[in-house]
């Protein structure tokens, strides 16, 4: 076990920023949850093809994933009176909440060509405003304090704020369908878009308003003197600019604890996309054989109870991190959700049906431990980085982070597909799946997650930034170039 060293009083964040930066990851993620959540009414309120419906989803976050990094840098690289990051993410905010309102103010009578267009061009400039806000304020997170155990404490209460904006999208469904409030359901998806269009303004401008980017004068200080002289419009040539951010990102792609916190995220997080519908289709055709209704309660149970279980996790992986280091928590963590999913295999029994949630409350230990220690390690990364080539590059790791996420995840669920057709399942035989499918099934909802978790925590086993390295870095950044700016009282 490590021993905890103290935060300094200057590096600790006021809980009240923590709870501000927190509403960045709720509206973070009522973003993607609800414009997810709303996409069906393309289809049953509107009519339009299923295939279309999934073209005009995936092709803005295929999109939306290559201009994440293109923001990151261009975050990095902003120097204004009002900091790198702040500036977009007062504007992003602003900007994703009125046009998640205007997208979906759809028009009656149109053709379905005309509502795919429609929804295409404003799904594009959705998500342009959403990484402008996102990918500034993932980054802000990486410079709020430089301390190895608060930025872990930062990092939960986000996630823990976060985990909070899930609670909604499910219910937008039968909010939309509500008769007393709304005369069909297009018409109530339009009205539920402007209140939480108006909710992502105003969650989404607060770090931009109260939170302050401590490492910006460094920043300035560690650039070329001729991109100190110049304002971003005036940088140079465009070529030169192009340059830099291929020569960024490359360097960010051959960092080998990066590339290491990349693999571990990937293996974790996709493990878990490409087998998530797994878990369903097991109660239904093999623990109910066949019956939907059934066994769409109990995995909503399951799913509910996992749900109620990640806020508890991230509580405890916060304070466990903090006590015996973020690369053995996770390693702690992530091994309580392998024995999880491996329960399944038991507990996901046609004889007891109730056994089903059971594995839930250890599965949430999977991605709610990820998504608290990740930030955090990524933090100490930057730090790395900054030392061996004098530049900060917040924006670029955490946009290159999450790019690597979404390319995943879009291969993961499309894998996801191809593999549950490799097990032979065909629906219209209902309860009457062959044996050999049910056990493929069972197989893979339990064994790839394992597998790949497994592999995860070598990845971060051998990642080389513990609490002492990460000191060790925070010293020789803060004699070279002095230490961050003291947080306001």
């Amino acid at each position: 076990m490590q021993a905890v060293s103290p935060t300094r009083s200057q590096d600790r964040v006021p809980f009240s920023h923590m709870l501000i930066y927190g509403t960045g990851a709720f509206v973070n993620n009522l973003l993607a949850g609800a414009f997810g959540a709303m996409l069906i009414i393309l289809n049953l309120g509107l009519g339009m093809d299923p295939a279309l419906v999934g073209l005009v989803a995936s092709i803005p976050r295929f999109f939306d994933a290559l201009t994440d990094p293109v923001m990151g840098y261009i975050s990095d690289n902003t120097r204004s009176r009002w900091g790198r990051r702040r500036p977009y993410i007062f504007v992003g905010a602003i900007a994703v909440g009125l046009v998640f309102m205007a997208i979906w103010q759809l028009p009656d009578g149109r053709s379905e060509m005309f509502y795919f267009w429609f929804f295409l061009i404003g799904s594009l400039i959705f998500y342009t405003a959403y990484t402008v806000f996102a990918a500034p304020w993932v980054a802000l997170g990486y410079e709020i304090t430089p301390d190895y155990h608060e930025r872990t404490r930062l990092m939960g209460t986000q996630n823990f704020i976060g985990q909070l904006a899930y609670f909604i999208p499910p219910w937008l469904l039968p909010l939309m369908q509500d008769t007393r409030h709304f005369d069909n359901m297009v018409d109530g998806a339009g009205g539920l878009a402007i209140a939480l269009g108006v909710l992502m303004i105003a969650g989404g401008i607060l770090p931009a308003i109260f939170l302050r980017e401590r490492v910006r004068i460094i920043a300035m200080a560690e650039m070329p003197m001729s991109s100190r002289q110049h304002g971003w419009s005036l940088m140079q040539t465009a070529t030169h600019r192009v340059r830099d951010f291929l020569q960024g990102f490359a360097k960010a792609l051959s960092f080998k604890p990066f590339l290491k916190l990349c693999l571990a995220t990937f293996l974790v997080f996709n493990g878990f996309i490409l087998i998530a519908s797994f878990s369903t289709y097991v109660i239904i055709y093999y623990v109910w054989a066949g019956d939907t209704v059934k066994g769409a309660e109990y995995a909503a149970y399951a799913g509910t109870v996992g749900t109620l279980s990640t806020f508890v996790v991230i509580a405890f992986v916060t304070w466990l991190a903090t006590r015996i280091g973020k690369r053995l928590t996770f390693a702690i963590s992530t091994g309580i959700s392998m024995l999880g999913y491996a329960l399944k295999w038991f507990c996901y029994q046609p004889d007891n049906p109730w056994l089903v949630v059971l594995p839930a409350p250890l599965l949430a230990f999977g991605l709610g431990g990820l998504f608290t220690l990740m930030p955090s390690m990524m933090a100490d990364i930057v730090d790395l980085d900054e030392l061996e080539t004098h530049k900060r590059r917040e924006g670029m790791y955490g946009s290159i982070y999450w790019w690597v996420v979404k390319l995943g995840m879009t291969a993961a669920l499309a894998g996801g597909g191809f593999l549950l057709n490799a097990t032979g399942f065909k629906v219209e035989l209902g309860g009457a799946q062959s044996e050999s499918t049910i056990t493929l099934l069972r197989l893979c909802d339990a064994l790839i997650p394992v597998i790949a978790s497994a592999i995860a925590i070598w990845a971060v086993a051998t990642l080389g930034i513990d609490q002492q390295a990460a000191e060790n870095t925070r010293k020789a950044l803060d004699a070279r170039r002095g230490a961050p700016d003291p947080l306001p009282a």
